[in-house]
């Protein structure tokens, strides 16, 4: 449900908002049925090797007005629920260092990305079950203490394909998802109707559930204990697709997870399972707005991460244009 009332569709009502429950036995099928090991070369690119030259010219022909909208959260250097481990900026210089003209002004940042906080992108070897990276690698031998020797980010580059926005408050029309919320595959093929647009292969798939906005409205909360997200059963839709990559405004997961004794199933089916990178923690509100206001859901999307050769991903700040 919405936190103000709207008649329409209730995601999530399956079950019970984050449910049904899934047993351990039943993902492990799932897992199997979605997975796609071995499929392409180079293997530490997975789903990213559908998105050849010619899907990115298709891509290309989306942009109409020339809109550019940015994707990323600011820079989140403040505690708060919704952000444990802070992110760092801090000034190296003043411009009061002796030297020769000109003067210049510095400054640092870190930050420890792989949480709710920070607009990043999950590599292939972010994400193992059952001690296995995408395309069956060891996660023991694949990452190490130097980083990985597989599916780094350095081996994605920039990424560039077909957006989708599935805004699914606009398709359901509600404010945002309450938190726990889960997203079926019905409301996946519900919200395409909806918004009169349709996922392809080689698509970047964008799931608004109005997070920021509630953040924005109501205050923030602890996501990794409850967060609106994809059901594990929404993930064969994508998977029959052939989506390129995955996204939203929260880390794609529905929280609590409905899966017994895995945290993050869609991390675990769509990344290890299908070799699908990940983006998390984007800020779709602007997006949302530009789309409503353009009558399309689609959009060329580019993802530049940095080179992090070993890299378990990236912060990022993706652009959509319409």
């Amino acid at each position: 449900m919405s936190a103000s009332p709207a008649d329409g569709p209730d995601p999530g009502a399956a079950g019970g908002r984050n449910g049904p429950a899934v047993s351990r036995r039943d993902f492990d099928a799932l897992f199997e049925e979605v997975r796609a090991w071995g499929r392409w070369s180079p293997a530490d690119r997975g789903a990213w090797n559908r998105v050849t030259g010619e899907r990115v010219r298709g891509a290309a022909a989306a942009v109409r007005s020339g809109r550019v909208v940015p994707l990323g959260l600011p820079w989140n250097t403040v505690p708060g629920p919704d952000n444990p481990r802070p992110a760092l900026h801090h000034m190296t210089d003043l411009g009061d260092v002796e030297s020769p003209e000109p003067a210049t002004h510095k400054d640092f940042i870190a930050a420890d990305y792989h949480g709710k906080a920070v607009t990043h992108l999950d590599a292939l070897c972010h994400v193992s079950y059952r001690g296995r990276l995408y395309d069956g690698r060891t996660a023991k031998d694949a990452v190490g203490a130097a980083g990985a020797r597989f599916g780094a980010v350095s081996a994605l580059g920039p990424l560039v394909t077909r957006g989708v926005l599935l805004d699914l408050p606009a398709a359901f029309g509600v404010r945002w998802l309450e938190p726990g919320v889960a997203v079926h595959a019905e409301d996946v093929r519900a919200a395409e109707r909806a918004l009169d647009v349709r996922i392809a292969e080689g698509d970047a798939v964008l799931l608004r559930s109005g997070r920021t906005r509630r953040s924005r409205e109501l205050g923030a909360w602890d996501p990794g204990t409850a967060c609106a997200g994809l059901h594990v059963d929404a993930v064969p839709v994508l998977a029959e697709r052939g989506i390129a990559l995955l996204g939203g405004d929260g880390d794609s997961d529905v929280r609590p997870s409905p899966v017994d004794g895995v945290h993050s199933p869609v991390h675990a089916l769509v990344v290890a399972a299908m070799g699908v990178p990940l983006l998390d923690n984007l800020d779709l509100e602007a997006l949302s707005a530009a789309t409503a206001r353009a009558g399309r859901y689609e959009f060329l999307l580019v993802v530049a991460p940095l080179n992090i050769p070993g890299g378990t991903g990236s912060p990022v700040n993706p652009v959509a244009v319409l």
